[in-house]
């Protein structure tokens, strides 16, 4: 199937040029959106206004000397062209969203009606404490499960997303460190099987990162690591479960050789939805871990947002931990900042962000937690290693698992480009996906995979969704191995073709110009 850029394939008829530029790219429903200024002029507007009268200005010489040059809408061009451009956005509310490590799951519309309560939804951070009683409590509360599911001593509430929360961890390494006298301690060791914003945020507070490589089975190499340790190691930075998709069993092991070379333990949390209810990380050993709301409590995620990604302490880093944080005085809640913090405090490393944290979040993954209990967050998790583990075994004899025989699998199902026909890449497979009505999954990560395919179902999918993505990616997959040319064409039914991607994000076009010829009419 032949189709060029405008969206005009043989079987329309009209082979000739003019019949072939005529053809707008509107297909049934889906329509090809223009810009606003492709819809209106800047000579018209919308709205018909009287003359102004003239007035003084008090602008002081600031006055806008040249047109505006914006285009003129009326308001049914502006609402439906905004509508239009809604609709070519992927959802979860559409379908499954399968990117792995990232837990783009549904987010319950309780969740969102209590975020949206007066006192919680406009709430101000410069409101006096005896007014927002009730909003502390939340965070409080919230505050309380974070650190009994975690098994943890203390939590930081401030940090607003994942990476944020990294930082906020070896932050307060780095302050018990320098409290120890050991500020000399500069190495902190990353696994391969880590998130990739580990080393940059270790780096980022001045430590030298140093790889731990991976067993043949996807898992850190403890050996290795104990081989490393030393007096200048800080500490560990480890993904557990694992961009790898699979729960390290030596985690126990790995805190125990960490300390006891005297360094400390961070394990990014971001999959802490695979375990919760399940296992405590306080268990293992850990010293500090940051958890993504949005991932394993359902909070909204990406798109710049809101964020929140509370960091959990052992009671050796609660010391250092950052400022300001909810205590409950009495029947009241105070919020502890610089001048109140007095001795019980006096160790924090400072604080991160102006105010306390993002309250809509905390709102929701509160309501989160109270309306599934125990036992649900318990299934949450075993829902969510259930879905994965069953696209896992599903697709394996049509992609390649590399570490599909090293046991369960838990949030998320690895698969690599092996096994393709030459020529043929993951992108081909990804791009072939979005013809089939879904999001692609994570491309080329972990980086430990050749081609990497990341997927993650998420407990929200039921198996008739997931029987219904499985059918077409193995269609796709099939596509891929026996050499469909026409998927390197793809996507072909999506509002635009295949970019050059390496010129689109080194040379982006992220401004309008008006052509030469409709500058030279407006002027």
């Amino acid at each position: 199937m032949t189709i060029n850029q405008s969206g005009w394939r043989p079987e329309m008829g009209g082979s000739d040029e003019a019949t072939q530029a005529t053809f707008t790219g509107n297909r049934a429903l889906m329509l090809e959106e223009p810009l606003l200024f492709e819809i209106g002029s800047a000579d018209v507007t919308g709205v018909d206004f009287d003359e102004a009268p003239q007035a003084p200005s008090r602008l002081g010489g600031m006055e806008r000397k040249d047109p505006i040059g914006l285009p003129g809408l009326s308001e049914p061009e502006a609402v439906r062209h905004y509508t239009r451009l809604s609709r070519q956005n992927y959802a979860i509310d559409l379908g499954l969203f399968p990117l792995g490590s990232c837990t783009m799951k549904h987010n319950p519309r309780l969740n969102e009606r209590m975020a949206r309560l007066p006192g919680f939804a406009d709430v101000h951070p410069l409101q006096p404490v005896d007014t927002v009683q009730g909003a502390l409590e939340v965070i409080h509360q919230l505050a309380h499960w974070l650190v009994t599911l975690t098994g943890m001593d203390s939590v930081a509430m401030s940090p607003k997303a994942g990476a944020h929360g990294e930082l906020c961890g070896i932050l307060a390494i780095r302050a018990a460190l320098e409290a120890k006298g050991e500020g000399h301690r500069k190495v902190i060791l990353v696994p391969e099987s880590a998130h990739g914003t580990n080393p940059a945020t270790a780096a980022f507070a001045g430590f030298k990162v140093e790889d731990i490589p991976a067993t043949a089975e996807g898992r850190v190499d403890l050996e290795a690591l104990k081989a490393r340790l030393g007096p200048d190691v800080a500490g560990v930075m480890i993904t557990n479960p694992n961009t790898c998709g699979l729960f390290e069993r030596d985690m126990r092991a790995i805190s125990d050789a960490v300390h006891g070379v005297g360094g400390y333990v961070y394990c990014d949390g971001a999959n802490f939805n695979a375990i919760v209810g399940r296992v405590r990380p306080g268990d293992l050993g850990i010293d500090a871990m940051h958890i993504n709301l949005h991932k394993t409590f359902s909070t909204p995620h990406g798109g710049g947002g809101p964020g929140s990604g509370p960091v959990v302490f052992s009671a050796a880093l609660t010391p250092f931990a950052p400022l300001p944080f909810v205590e409950k005085q009495g029947d009241r809640f105070a919020l502890i900042e610089e001048e109140t913090a007095g001795e019980h405090h006096a160790g924090s490393f400072g604080r991160m962000v102006a105010f306390h944290g993002q309250m809509g979040m905390f709102t929701r993954a509160l309501s989160y937690i109270l309306s599934h209990g125990a036992d649900g967050l318990y299934q949450v998790s075993g829902d969510a290693v259930l879905n994965a583990n069953y696209v896992l075994r599903q697709l394996e004899d049509v992609l390649d698992a590399p570490f599909g025989g090293s046991g369960p699998c838990m949030h998320e199902a690895l698969f690599s480009d092996a096994g393709l026909a030459e020529g043929f890449t993951t992108l081909d497979v990804a791009k072939g996906l979005i013809d089939e009505g879904y999001h692609p999954m994570t491309m080329y990560f972990p980086l430990v995979v050749h081609g990497a395919m990341l997927i993650e179902p998420t407990e929200t999918e039921s198996k008739a969704a997931l029987d219904q993505f499985i059918g077409a990616l193995r269609s796709v997959a099939e596509r891929a191995k026996a050499g469909d040319q026409a998927l390197k064409g793809a996507p072909h039914f999506a509002p635009r073709r295949r970019l050059d991607e390496t010129q689109a994000a080194r040379k982006p076009v992220l401004r309008w110009k008006p052509s030469q010829q409709a500058a030279q009419a407006a002027e």
